[in-house]
């Protein structure tokens, strides 16, 4: 007996899903050639940022390889280190930074990085997560929640929080089409998802691939490292700007509707 037109549908959609399946394992794996293996680490930036008086201002990070500084060339071109120099400027208060941040981790992996975090009792603490969710095909529900425990975690212990929302990983020109569609699509998902994660726990959230997204787009030599996948320190200079007002705000420096002050000119030359 012949198949039917309805069986004949099901098993010309079923090869098309593996047709794709197997065009974008493909594509990851080009993507991973052409990224390379990673050869360096990031830039250690842990210390205390700028001077003043008064109790030093307790800032830690927390997240990904983008939260811990790889591509950057040197420790105070972190994102981390940038932003201490300019709340440290802005404040006219010294900055303890401490960056809990680990190469590779996902949104599953921020517990043991607040366990050491709260160590240092932070009066603020930036997260930058969820690309390598996204590349590890992680369930955007199951990322949301688990950001959402983590800020709840650190709200509890008296910490604002700011959380730098996924970047738009369709920015990332060594991935090839169509994979790079799916990945820009995923990754906007997962900072949507997040940002509401954020709010609803008390927290601050900043859309990175809506504010950064077309520039590093448009500039790809500018605003990647050499592995063109990671920002690199004109990259994390653009990150910390977008991210400041949030932070200076979370320190409670900046009024409702005040206009806050621009990253200074000396952290961005």
């Amino acid at each position: 007996m012949r198949p039917g037109p309805i069986a004949r549908s099901a098993a010309a959609v079923g090869a098309t899903a593996v047709a794709a399946a197997g065009l974008l394992t493909a594509q990851a794996f080009e993507a991973r050639r052409r990224i390379g293996r990673r050869t360096t680490t990031a830039p250690y930036a842990d210390g205390r940022y700028g001077s003043g008086s008064g109790t030093s201002i307790r800032l830690a990070i927390l997240g990904d390889s983008g939260a811990a500084g790889l591509g950057a060339r040197h420790p105070d071109e972190t994102m981390g280190a940038i932003l201490a120099t300019a709340l440290s400027e802005v404040s006219r208060r010294p900055v303890t930074l401490s960056n809990h941040a680990v190469i590779g981790a996902e949104t599953k992996d921020l517990d043991p990085q607040i366990d050491r975090a709260l160590w240092t009792r932070p009066h603020v603490a930036v997260i930058m997560v969820g690309a390598n969710d996204v590349t590890h095909l992680v369930p955007r529900q199951a990322s949301a929640r688990r950001l959402r425990r983590a800020v709840r975690r650190l709200r509890e212990a008296g910490t604002d929080v700011v959380m730098a929302t996924c970047p738009d990983l369709g920015t990332v020109k060594p991935v090839p089409q169509p994979l790079r569609a799916v990945m820009r699509r995923a990754s906007r998902r997962l900072a949507e998802a997040q940002r509401r994660a954020t709010l609803a726990e008390g927290g601050r959230a900043v859309p990175l691939g809506a504010a950064l997204g077309v520039e590093f787009d448009e500039r790809p030599d500018v605003m990647f490292a050499e592995d063109r996948f990671h920002p690199s320190t004109e990259g994390y200079a653009a990150a910390a700007q977008a991210l400041l007002p949030e932070v200076i705000a979370s320190w409670r420096l900046g009024g409702e509707g005040e206009i806050l002050p621009a990253l200074p000119e000396s952290v961005t030359d």
